[in-house]
């Protein structure tokens, strides 16, 4: 199976993804339950806590139906229209062999070469440089570029960067995640709508009562609060895991194509020092090829990627040389 894995990746991630929607009923759950919470703490009726989220319990199978109403619509519209959401979320654009012959034909030999169907190819024009690969069905997919990857890189290192977004592909790691982005943003758009809009509205209107009320409807709001951002925690952690794990296995699935691990190295490298997709939102953030890891993620828990070094030693370890690394490294004098 060499370094794909092959079998067992597609096992592995088609179990996972089957997981993820097992998963994702009992989260929603959860979500509802401190929506519940929530809103009877809204309300102006000062009850004890215990009956408050006994009450908030007995509600659930009235709100439920709904719930999963709106999220099934949810995943049917994101299922069928991911595609043009990321294009105008990235500003990709699907380019023709006419247009892009060189490309294509790298592509096509790639593809050629394992017996794949040849995904369309997408340009984001921009300095910044990032691949990515989208998709959830057999002729359907894309592999999209941006203009500063393609100026930057040379052939080879393009033709790597093609290799480990194939890989994505082969391996089924594109609907695994778009999977994954659909879970995670129905608690993530829920839930900032919530924070954004809900706590400033209804926290200001009922303030004159919690402050006579006793404390009660405070402690459930912060209650309902870390219940909903528990399972908004969870669900974004799962799928950042998730993402962290397939770019190893892709990277060593574009040696596998391509038998060249020092052009995949070299494009690592030349990638990483201008990756950052700036305002491009997080869930499809963690699709691309390198996702830069910001102070703010906290010890890389939140990081969609393993970090750049280690990316690089696996690579080492396949018989790759790192030239950059070498250059910058200390001679026998210091």
């Amino acid at each position: 199976m060499g370094a794909y894995g092959l079998r067992t990746q597609i096992w592995n991630n088609n179990l996972k993804s089957m997981l993820l929607l097992a998963g994702f009923p009992f989260l929603l759950i959860l979500f509802f339950f401190g929506l519940s919470v929530l809103w009877i703490a809204m309300t102006g009726v000062d009850v004890p806590i215990s009956a408050a989220l006994t009450q908030a319990a007995y509600s659930l199978p009235r709100l439920l139906p709904f719930a999963f109403m709106a999220a099934g619509i949810w995943f049917v519209i994101a299922w069928f229209s991911y595609q043009t959401m990321i294009d105008m979320a990235t500003g990709a654009r699907k380019v023709t062999r006419k247009e892009e012959p060189e490309l294509y034909n790298l592509l096509e030999n790639l593809c050629i070469s394992r017996g794949l169907s040849v995904p369309d190819l997408r340009i984001i024009e921009s300095p910044v440089r990032n691949a990515y690969a989208s998709g959830l069905r057999e002729g359907r997919m894309s592999v999209t570029l941006t203009r500063g990857l393609i100026d930057v890189l040379d052939t080879a290192e393009i033709e790597a960067v093609m290799g480990h977004e194939l890989t994505h592909i082969r391996n089924r790691d594109v609907r695994l995640m778009v999977v994954a982005a659909i879970f995670a943003g129905i608690f993530s758009f829920v839930g900032q709508m919530l924070f954004r809009n809900m706590f400033y509205m209804n926290l200001s209107r009922n303030d004159r009562h919690r402050r006579s009320g006793g404390g009660n409807a405070g402690m459930l709001i912060l209650i309902a609060f870390a219940i909903i951002a528990i399972t908004w925690v969870v669900s974004l952690l799962v799928r950042m895991a998730l993402s962290r794990k397939r770019e190893f296995l892709a990277d060593a699935g574009a040696v596998e194509l391509t038998h060249n691990p020092d052009a995949m190295i070299a494009a690592l490298r030349k990638i990483s020092a201008n990756a950052d997709m700036g305002q491009t939102p997080s869930d499809i953030k963690a699709m691309f090829i390198e996702n830069p890891v910001h102070p703010r993620n906290f010890a890389g828990l939140m990081a969609t990627h393993p970090p750049l070094e280690k990316r690089i030693a696996a690579l080492v370890m396949m018989g790759g040389k790192d030239v950059q690394a070498e250059e910058s490294a200390p001679g026998p004098w210091g």
